[in-house]
């Protein structure tokens, strides 16, 4: 296994590829990274896990907003995430929360069962968690393999302190995952401070789309997003990154 990971975060195939051919290691494929990401299509995941031969973790989200579920919400997520472990999936990627702010531990069981042999990431529903400590424990008791987080702050940057302490209180029973804006710089600098070894990020950049007429003032999604501007993967951001991460990692072997 690597002493480090540069996951990348992706909702098309051409990201995925784009990814991929920078030097991922690992996609967590999603649709609707723009609102934070929500489940794939399947179609989506088929053709991805054609074209790229790293491993692949889908979000299973049924929703933008908060992570308390309802019931027909909870069976959504069960049934989604058994059938991406049966069409191939290397994990998935999932979070509960109670009223309280505590991680609902019941439903987190349930997934670690659905996952099997696969790997389990909670993601940044950890993030709103009332008190990050605990339920870092009780992830680790659950079986997750993985917490994607940003030590509870917009960015992983100004979450770097919560970072570093999740990183030893975890003692390698639990891989923690940096996200949220996480460039070459934040790498740089989480590597070197904390010794981060595992980074999550989309590399996104804003790529023109291709109609020429352009119906002006209705609006399609969310307020303040162009509806001609599409979000993807920039191949380059990714390879800086990954050279970085080898870099830092040889240096840190020969010292």
């Amino acid at each position: 296994m690597k002493d480090y990971i540069l996951e990348v975060c992706v909702d098309s195939v051409e990201s995925a590829k784009a990814a991929v051919q920078g030097g991922a290691d690992r996609l967590e494929l999603c649709a609707n990274l723009v609102i934070g990401g929500t489940t794939p299509g399947v179609s989506q995941f088929n053709q991805i896990r054609k074209a790229c031969d790293v491993p692949i973790n889908v979000l299973i989200r049924p929703r933008y907003g908060d992570f308390l579920y309802t019931d027909h919400e909870f069976q959504m997520i069960s049934e989604d995430a058994q059938m991406y472990r049966n069409l191939g999936a290397d994990g998935i990627v999932v979070g509960f929360l109670k009223p309280d702010g505590d991680l609902d531990m019941e439903r987190l069981k349930v997934l670690r069962e659905k996952a099997g042999t696969g790997n389990m990431t909670l993601h940044r529903a950890f993030d709103v968690c009332r008190d990050p400590y605990r339920s870092l424990k009780e992830a680790i008791e659950a079986g997750v393999d993985t917490i994607l987080t940003s030590g509870q702050q917009n960015t992983c940057m100004e979450g770097k302190k919560l970072l570093g302490e999740l990183m030893e209180q975890a003692a390698g029973q639990i891989d923690i995952l940096v996200g949220s804006g996480v460039n070459v710089d934040a790498i740089a600098c989480l590597m070197d401070e904390i010794d981060a070894r595992c980074f999550h990020m989309s590399g996104k950049t804003i790529v023109d789309s291709g109609m020429i007429y352009r119906k002006e003032n209705v609006n399609m999604g969310i307020p303040g997003i162009g509806e001609y501007d599409i979000f993807r993967t920039e191949e380059e951001q990714i390879r800086r990154a990954k050279r970085l991460m080898e870099e830092k990692e040889c240096l840190r072997k020969n010292v």
